[in-house]
């Protein structure tokens, strides 16, 4: 099947200036983020990303939004329907059909514990916003503290380097008018590898985010995707 390529989206987004800081890459952003060097609401890093002619290109070459994604996603993993065994396969392939192969270098992130799942089905969702990272993290935090999980103070925020040529997957559009459209998310359909390569955990010493309480540990895990 002939594929295209998407063009590099990080290497037109930055350098980036906020403020008197300037960041050479998504990873500074997200370090400051974490650090509570920088102050960026996922809203703000949108707009420049809806202002950019590559995540133009980038949104703009796919037909499905928010909806299909949302919809694909719970189709894939049913497992009661025996009348329809095979559709969720066919649904993966007319999906693999418009979807693109991921730029080399390409920096994505993902919060929370990446899911048992994703190198099973090698199907997960991401998102370039490196702000709607760190707040999904804490999102999920939340969530494991309200149901007394363990390791509930913990913050996790996954970043993912594309490194092969195989990694496929397409930018979801969504709906500017919606809360929605701070997601920023890239669904990944296929790929060879994804391997944990590092593990770096910030401590309350080092913190000063107010919305990082003190008592939480923040835990930055790096992984390559082929």
């Amino acid at each position: 099947m002939s594929r295209a390529t998407l063009s590099s989206l990080d290497s037109s987004l930055y350098p980036q200036v906020w403020g008197q800081l300037t960041f050479a890459d998504s990873h500074g952003l997200l370090m400051a983020l974490l650090m509570g060097d920088l102050a960026l609401e996922p809203n703000d890093f949108t707009k420049r990303l809806l202002a950019n002619d590559t995540y133009q290109d980038w949104i703009n070459a796919t037909v499905f939004g928010r909806y299909i994604q949302r919809s694909f996603e719970a189709f894939y993993r049913q497992t009661e329907d025996s009348f329809n065994m095979d559709m969720p396969a066919l649904f993966r392939a007319e999906l693999l059909r418009h979807a693109q192969y991921l730029p080399l270098e390409q920096v994505l992130f993902i919060a929370g514990t990446m899911p048992k799942s994703a190198r099973l089905d090698k199907l997960f969702t991401t998102t370039v916003n490196p702000a709607t990272a760190v707040l999904n993290a804490q999102k999920v935090r939340q969530e494991a503290l309200r149901l007394g999980r363990e390791n509930s103070q913990t913050l996790i925020v996954n970043q993912i380097k594309v490194v092969g040529k195989q990694a496929v997957g397409f930018p979801i559009r969504h709906n500017k008018r919606t809360s929605e459209r701070t997601r920023n998310e890239v669904l990944i359909l296929d790929f060879d590898d994804l391997r944990l390569v590092n593990e770096q955990i910030l401590n309350s010493e080092t913190l000063t985010n107010t919305a990082v309480p003190n008592d939480t540990a923040v835990v930055l895990r790096y992984y390559e995707l082929r």
